[in-house]
């Protein structure tokens, strides 16, 4: 699903940047991300948009006094703001995507790592960056999420939720993890393993695509389960319909699990526990400046070969 931010503007034209605040979120650990976020607030406030930064970050950034400091990280840091841009890698991304979520917030990404799926613009793009947000020239794209349940003796102990994936792994690096999968209540198949990733299709080309998964094309509506490292003739990867529910065993006797939520939130699994994964209730809205393919996308960011290609005879 999207939404046009604005029409599009030749570069150089303006809309006013009164009353406009964009919010700014770096990894300053890392040189690139300090002077790639000084030139973007330099060139935000230069066409009078307001920009407000965490206060723990601003101390490694050089910003001009102008610029707005917030103490706490809550979505109420995002009030007012009309956009989110996130300069980084995918860690960094994420982490903005967890601002997005709960503040409702378009996240707008940056690459400074490598691949960066998630991310609209990449380094040397700052410029047009700039101007498609003083322009308002961008469309937003609400991204599925997953919500995520973890019980033990048929007790909710924990709730999160996810973009890309929730992952149930082994702690143990010499023993396997026993499993048993479930989907819309009923049980598919058990096996040891590595571990079990239950994936977006935003996620698809995360870690559920490095475990062996399917490519799935954002806009569509699925869920994935992709085992890793399966001890078991059917331990293949798993297309559902969004409206599943997916579910992971840990089975008893077998050593402890670990859940990873985007690879940022982790539980620990006692033998017992079990997971549940579902559509997520609020998803995450993303800024977009182009409007290439997610195929000319995909070419792009893998390099994959495609010398030679003629296209279909006009």
């Amino acid at each position: 699903m999207t939404d046009s931010a604005g029409s599009a503007g030749t570069a150089g034209s303006r809309i006013s940047g009164e009353g406009r605040t964009v919010f700014l979120l770096a990894h300053t650990g890392r040189p690139a991300a300090i002077r790639s976020a000084e030139l973007v607030v330099q060139g935000l406030l230069r066409c009078g948009l307001g920009v407000r930064v965490m206060e723990q970050e601003a101390v490694d950034l050089p910003l001009p006094p102008e610029v707005e400091l917030v103490t706490e990280s809550t979505p109420g840091a995002l009030d007012g703001c009309e956009l989110l841009i996130v300069l980084g890698g995918d860690g960094t991304l994420l982490r903005g995507a967890e601002f997005a979520r709960a503040s409702g917030v378009p996240m707008l990404g940056v690459n400074l790592g490598r691949v960066g799926f998630l991310a609209e613009a990449e380094r040397d793009d700052l410029d047009k960056v700039v101007d498609r947000v003083v322009t308002r020239s961008y469309e937003v794209e609400e991204r599925m999420t997953l919500d995520v349940i973890v019980r033990t003796n048929g007790d909710v102990v924990h709730r999160d939720w996810a973009l890309n994936e929730a992952a149930v792994q082994k702690v143990s690096p010499e023993r396997m993890l026993e499993v048993v999968l479930e989907i819309d209540g009923r049980p598919v198949t058990g096996f040891g393993c590595d571990g079990i990733v239950c994936a977006t299709p935003t996620g698809s080309t995360a870690y559920a695509f490095s475990a062996g998964g399917p490519v799935v094309w954002p806009e569509v509506e699925a869920l994935l389960m992709v085992p890793i490292s399966a001890h078991a003739l059917f331990a293949k990867p798993l297309v559902t319909s969004p409206t599943s529910v997916l579910a992971v065993e840990v089975q008893n006797g077998t050593p402890h699990g670990v859940l990873w939520c985007d690879g940022r939130r982790t539980l620990e699994l006692p033998a017992g526990a079990r997971v549940e994964v579902r559509r997520g209730a609020v998803p995450v809205r993303l800024a977009r400046l182009h409007h290439a393919s997610f195929t000319d996308r995909l070419v792009a960011k893998f390099a994959l070969p495609v010398s030679g290609w003629r296209g279909a005879p006009h």
